[in-house]
């Protein structure tokens, strides 16, 4: 009886009623919409925190992980904007900022001197590489629900956006 009632008290706590302090929505659609953004909004805050170690934002780390993905093709700045998560995030500030730290490489296209090809740099990649081996940490952080609901979750989220 006792893990039970703890376990109902920890949900309680952890209740988006009580953590936005809002008793009603108007529909469950109204309240998953809110609950989808909070939850939106605590990830990116604890992966902030994370990078910010690394002296990244969660948006420069998605354009180095872009660049990873391609490396060692260049890429265009049109080709990174399309597979970023926020697609409103500056491109080209997120990219010349990784630039003056060093991550990425821009260098005009010989062949077509309108473009410019984007790499990431060996100090990118091993920015990269630190920050995978503190991966497990961050996503242990996330394992308040199973592999399976995780899956669940995942399943319903691109179901919602189709």
């Amino acid at each position: 009886m006792i893990v039970a009632t703890t376990i109902v008290a920890t949900f309680a706590a952890m209740s988006l009623e009580q953590d936005i302090k809002q008793e009603k929505f108007s529909n469950e659609f109204h309240k998953m919409a809110i609950n989808i953004m909070f939850t939106s909004s605590w990830l990116h805050s604890g992966n902030s925190a994370r990078l910010k170690i690394h002296g990244i934002t969660p948006e420069q780390y998605n354009v180095l992980r872009i660049l990873r993905g391609s490396h060692p093709t260049k890429m265009m700045l049109a080709e990174i904007t399309e597979r970023m998560i926020d697609k409103s995030s500056n491109c080209t500030r997120l990219v010349e900022k990784l630039r003056l730290k060093s991550l990425v490489q821009r260098e005009i296209c010989a062949n077509n001197r309108r473009q410019v090809d984007i790499s990431i740099s060996p100090k990118g990649l091993a920015v990269l590489k630190k920050i995978d081996g503190e991966a497990d940490r961050w996503i242990s952080s996330l394992q308040n629900i199973s592999a399976t609901e995780a899956k669940q979750l995942n399943k319903l989220l691109d179901k919602l956006r189709g």
